[in-house]
C-alpha cells in the first residue's frame, strides 16, 4: 500500500516549493501574507504622468506616494534592493534601503518578496543617476504572495496553447494582449454610442429558448430540472428582436453572446459575441449604408483616422464605396466562372468538378451557387465587400425580391476573406415563413441537423402583423480580430473554449 500511496504522489515544482518555504516563514514571523487593509492612493501611471518630467529633482524629495503593484523585476544590491512595480496603468521602479525600513524588516520580510507578488508601498520620489523616476520606500506591506513564478523574463509566455488555457498569466507577462482586450472594450463602447445616437433601444432577449431558431445551426441542449422540459442555447436572438417590431418597438439592438454547437477553428468559438439589431420601414440597401457608415467610424476611432489597415500582412481599404455584388457575379470576378454560363445548371455542375468542388446533383440552384461561392470565392475577398442578392432556397427568414422572387433582399459583409455580417430585409408575410418553416423541417427530417424548427409562436407573432423591417447580426469577435490585427479569434476571447488536454 505504502508504495501505491508513494505512486501517486507528483513532485512538486522545485521553485513553487522554495516559494511556499518563504510563505510559511512570513506566516512563523507573524506577516500576514494576504491583507485586504491597503489602499493606493495613486497609480504608477498618475504618478510618473505627474512627476516623470520633473525638472527640479529636489522638489521630488518632498513628494509622498501610495501605490502598489506586481513585482515584475528585482535586483538586489546587499543593503539596498531596486524593484519594478506594474499594476493595470503601467510600471514604476521602487527602492528599498535596508537602513530606511530597519534591518530586521529588510532581512526577515523584504528579502523574502520576489518576482509575481503584489506589493503595496509608502515613500518619496527621487531620479536615479540615470535619470529614471524611482520611489524611495520608507513603508511597504506584502498584499499577496505568489507561489507560483512567473514564466522567464526573455522568454515569456510563448506557448499558444498555455497562453490560452492561463490567460491570467498571459496576461501578466504580454502587455500587447491586454491592449488587445482594452481594444474591444473600446470597440464595443463605440457601436453602442453609435447605435444609440442613431435611436435604437438596447434590450435583453432569453438565452435559453424552448425552440432553437434564428440561424441555420447546431443548437446545444440543456435540461430544465422544474419544468421538465429541454430548453436550447440560443444560436441566434433574431425571433425574439423581431417580436419586439411586432410589439411596436421601430429600433432595437442586442450585443450578446449566441452558442452553436459547431467546430472549433481560427474563426469559429462554440459561444460567440454578436450584435443583432432591426429597424422598422427600412430595407437591406439601408443596412448597407448603414453598416459601411458604422465599420468606417469603428476604424477611424481605433486607427486615428486611418482607413488603410494591416491585418496579417495584408493592407484593407475601408474608404468608401464598398463594392456590391451578386453571388453569380463574384463567382465570374473571383473564381473564374462564364459570365454567359452562369445561370445553366449543367455548365454549374460541370463547373463545379472542374473546381474540385463536391457537390450533391439533387441540390437546388441555390445550394449549388451557395456552395460554389463559399469554396471559390469567399477567401478571396480581402476588401470590404457586400454579396447581395442570395437564393430564396438558402434564405429562410429573408423576403423575397419583388423584381425576382427567385432571390431575396439579403447581404453579407465580407471583410479579409471572413463573413462578418449577414442582413437581409425581414420576412414579415407569416404565410410564406409559415412554408418555409416546413421546408426546413423536411430537411431536418431527412438529417439536416442545422435546419429549423417550426416556430408557431412566432408565425402568430407575424400575423398580428409586422411592419416593413430590415435586420442584421454582425460578428463582434471577427471585427475585433480585423481591428487589433489577430489570426485566430481566440486572440480576442479571454477564455476561449479549447479542447481537452489528454492526460497521461
Amino acid at each position: 500500500m505504502a508504495n501505491e500511496k508513494n505512486s501517486k504522489k507528483v513532485k512538486e515544482n522545485p521553485q513553487v516549493a522554495a516559494r511556499k518555504e518563504k510563505l510559511a516563514a512570513l506566516l512563523t514571523a507573524g506577516v500576514n501574507p494576504y491583507p485586504n487593509n491597503f489602499k493606493p492612493e495613486q497609480t504608477l501611471a498618475q504618478i510618473t504622468k505627474s512627476y516623470g518630467q520633473e525638472a527640479d529633482a529636489d522638489k521630488l524629495g518632498e513628494v509622498l506616494v501610495k501605490c502598489a503593484g506586481r513585482v515584475m523585476l528585482h535586483r538586489h544590491f546587499g543593503k539596498l534592493t531596486f524593484a519594478t512595480l506594474m499594476d493595470e496603468s503601467g510600471r514604476l521602479q521602487v527602492a528599498v534601503q535596508r537602513d530606511e525600513i530597519g534591518a530586521d524588516l529588510y532581512r526577515d520580510v523584504f528579502r523574502k518578496v520576489e518576482v509575481g507578488d503584489w506589493l503595496g508601498v509608502e515613500g518619496s520620489l527621487f531620479l536615479t543617476k540615470t535619470g529614471e523616476l524611482t520611489i524611495r520606500v520608507n513603508k511597504f506591506q506584502i498584499l499577496a504572495k505568489s507561489v507560483r513564478p512567473l514564466p522567464e523574463k526573455f522568454h515569456g509566455l510563448e506557448d499558444v496553447e498555455t497562453r490560452y488555457r492561463q490567460r491570467y498569466v498571459d496576461l501578466i507577462v504580454n502587455p500587447d494582449v491586454r491592449e488587445i482586450f482594452r481594444t474591444r472594450s473600446k470597440i464595443i463602447r463605440l457601436i453602442r454610442e453609435f447605435m444609440e445616437n442613431r435611436g435604437y433601444l438596447e434590450v435583453e432577449t432569453p438565452m435559453m429558448h424552448p425552440i432553437p431558431g434564428g440561424a441555420v445551426a447546431q443548437p446545444f441542449v440543456t435540461h430544465h430540472n422544474a419544468l421538465d422540459r429541454d430548453l436550447y442555447l440560443r444560436i441566434a436572438p433574431e425571433l425574439y428582436l423581431k417580436r419586439l417590431i411586432v410589439g411596436g418597438f421601430e429600433r432595437v439592438f442586442e450585443i450578446n453572446r449566441n452558442f452553436r454547437n459547431e467546430g472549433l477553428s481560427t474563426r469559429h468559438n462554440p459561444e460567440f459575441t454578436m450584435m443583432e439589431f432591426y429597424q422598422a420601414f427600412a430595407d437591406y440597401k439601408d443596412l448597407m449604408d448603414m453598416t459601411e457608415a458604422l465599420i468606417t467610424h469603428l476604424v477611424g476611432e481605433i486607427h486615428n483616422g486611418d482607413l488603410l489597415v494591416e491585418h496579417q500582412g495584408r493592407k484593407i481599404d475601408f474608404s468608401s464605396p464598398w463594392q456590391r455584388l451578386t453571388i453569380a457575379e463574384s463567382l465570374v470576378k473571383f473564381g473564374g466562372a462564364d459570365a454567359a454560363q452562369i445561370t445553366n445548371r449543367a455548365y454549374l455542375l460541370a463547373f463545379a468538378q472542374e473546381k474540385g468542388v463536391k457537390v450533391d446533383k439533387d441540390w437546388d440552384d441555390g445550394v449549388l451557387l451557395l456552395e460554389l461561392f463559399e469554396n471559390l470565392v469567399e477567401e478571396d475577398l480581402i476588401q470590404p465587400t457586400f454579396i447581395i442578392d442570395y437564393p430564396v432556397s438558402v434564405s429562410p427568414l429573408s423576403r423575397r425580391s419583388d423584381s425576382n422572387p427567385e432571390i431575396t433582399e439579403r447581404f453579407e459583409l465580407f471583410i479579409g476573406g471572413w463573413e462578418i455580417a449577414n442582413a437581409f430585409s425581414e420576412l414579415n408575410d407569416p404565410e410564406d415563413q409559415a412554408g418555409r418553416f416546413k421546408k426546413q423541417v423536411e430537411s431536418k427530417d431527412a438529417g439536416d441537423l442545422e435546419a429549423m424548427h417550426f416556430d408557431e409562436d412566432y408565425i402568430q407573432a407575424l400575423e398580428y402583423g409586422m411592419p416593413p423591417t430590415a435586420g442584421e447580426g454582425i460578428g463582434i469577435d471577427r471585427l475585433v480580430m480585423l481591428l487589433t490585427d489577430s489570426g485566430a479569434i481566440r486572440d480576442v476571447l479571454l477564455f476561449p473554449q479549447l479542447r481537452s488536454v489528454a492526460k497521461v
